[in-house]
């Protein structure tokens, strides 16, 4: 490493960033190999591209330092640059972070709310299918009810004791509804009650899908490899994860 001079390091870390073969991340890397690759990999000729192909908008922040950037490329032999453009990758890196991170938020909360929400009417549907339930078994008693009753007053014409004859005709006095009329009015109703359960099941089962979709989209938005890897673990194994953690291309951190 101490063979090659600065001018040819430099040269090599733009051909890779012109390549995209280098991004910031094998920019930090370098930086933190030796005091050298420090100091080369924070020049402003590495990052202002960098920072251009990364945030386009930035485009508008570039135009006014574009004279002292030409006056620190004409010496950048002499001098390191003053990591300008380094700094500036790192605030709008740092932003968009967040901005991320908030979109990742409102997509969460969105998903707890429909979440909720499927939830709610789960439970309301649930609450009129348990209703209707309960108006079919009261309407299929009295229909059985009615069903006797018009049985007896068949047999009240047949020989039957005295006894069962007066039950009957006691059971025929008690109803003062025209029996025919009422047991065609109850099995309406009755039908129509299972169309409206059958319905309610069907509407439960494409909330409860929806329910599941939702509940799928949220898991795989939470889902994080290191964080779930690391609570089935040992409290020996996660200070490894840790390590790991650290160690991954992802989770390095821009230096100043």
């Amino acid at each position: 490493m101490s063979v090659l001079p600065d001018e040819m390091w430099r040269r090599i870390m733009e051909i890779g960033i012109e390549t995209k073969t280098l991004d910031y991340k094998n920019l930090c890397c370098l930086s933190i190999a030796s005091r050298r690759l420090r100091r080369l990999a924070s020049e402003d000729s590495l990052w202002s591209p960098l920072l251009l192909s990364d945030f386009p908008s930035s485009s508008n922040n570039l135009s006014s330092d574009n004279n002292d950037r030409n006056n620190s490329i004409g010496d950048r032999s002499s001098s390191a640059s003053n990591g300008k453009f380094k700094t500036l990758y790192k605030i709008r890196y740092e932003k968009d972070r967040e901005k991320k991170r908030l979109a990742h938020r409102r997509a969460v909360l969105r998903i707890e709310s429909e979440i909720a929400e499927r939830l709610r009417k789960i439970q309301e549907i649930d609450l009129q299918s348990s209703e209707e339930k309960e108006k079919v078994n009261s309407t299929v008693a009295e229909l059985l009810n009615l069903r006797r009753i018009r049985q007896a007053s068949v047999a009240v014409n047949v020989w039957q004791p005295e006894i069962i004859r007066g039950r009957q005709r006691e059971m025929i006095q008690q109803n003062n509804v025209p029996i025919d009329f009422r047991i065609n009015s109850l099995e309406m109703e009755l039908n129509l009650c299972k169309q409206q359960i059958a319905g309610f099941n069907k509407a439960l089962r494409v909330e409860k899908r929806k329910l599941q979709e939702a509940k799928e989209e949220l898991a795989s938005v939470t889902y994080h490899p290191l964080q779930d890897s690391g609570s089935s673990r040992g409290p020996l194994n996660q200070g490894m994860v840790r390590s790991k953690k650290l160690k991954r291309p992802s989770t390095v951190k821009m230096q100043l």
